[in-house]
């Protein structure tokens, strides 16, 4: 009697043929993991173990952005199936930010949103980051400010004015995730923006907005009118 495959050869073909022929949306959530760690893991079913990824980190987005730290304390996780968890962010985010800098970002709206939201919406904890654009709102550099606790992290006016000094920039976007899932801004978030712009001013760098990004959603200072 032939040995029967215990890596689930004949499924994960099935799996490769149905997104090869349908893309993406041909493939649920947990197939989609199930087939990526199989190329990190090819002799072993996957699909307990997708399954119970998504289940342990709260969804696709979620698993996609959890640091290896986390990753690593799962049972059945090696560094291989980790590695091929941290590409796919990777190439997803590189994918969603070369749209970001095809236009100017303030003609580009949803292409900005899209990619803040991929890499900023799951996060543990709370990152600043700021976009410094030239005078046509062409991308110079997008740079990590700070990061801090789960709700809580500096930011600093002077040290962001600076950066801004040295690259030239003609203008700013202030944006930061709110881990609770609620993108509300705070006292402090309100008094930080108007306080960055103020700085800017006598210095002809605009602060054009402050975004805050939730798990499943956003606010806009500027389209609050609350700068």
């Amino acid at each position: 009697m032939a040995d029967v495959p215990t890596d689930g050869t004949g499924h994960r073909a099935r799996l490769r043929q149905r997104l090869l022929e349908g893309g993406h949306e041909a493939l649920h959530e947990h197939e989609l993991v199930e087939y990526l760690l199989a190329l990190a893991i090819p002799r072993r079913d996957t699909k307990p173990l997708a399954k119970k990824l998504l289940n342990e980190f709260g969804g696709y987005g979620a698993l996609l952005s959890a640091p290896p730290e986390a990753l690593k304390r799962v049972s059945g996780l090696g560094d291989a199936a980790i590695g091929a968890l941290m590409i796919a962010r990777a190439s997803a985010l590189r994918l969603l930010a070369a749209k970001v800098r095809e236009q100017p970002v303030l003609a580009n709206w949803q292409a900005l949103l899209d990619y803040l939201q991929a890499d900023m919406a799951h996060q543990p904890i709370e990152r600043v980051r700021c976009l410094y654009l030239d005078a046509k709102n062409m991308l110079i550099r997008d740079e990590l400010v700070s990061e801090g606790s789960i709700d809580q992290a500096a930011i600093y006016v002077r040290e962001i004015i600076r950066r801004a000094i040295d690259l030239h920039a003609s203008a700013l976007l202030l944006v930061h995730n709110h881990p609770s899932g609620d993108p509300s801004p705070s006292r402090q978030d309100i008094a930080l923006t108007r306080e960055l712009a103020d700085a800017g001013k006598p210095l002809d760098i605009a602060l054009h907005d402050h975004i805050i990004i939730a798990a499943d959603r956003h606010n806009s200072l500027r389209s609050m009118g609350l700068m």
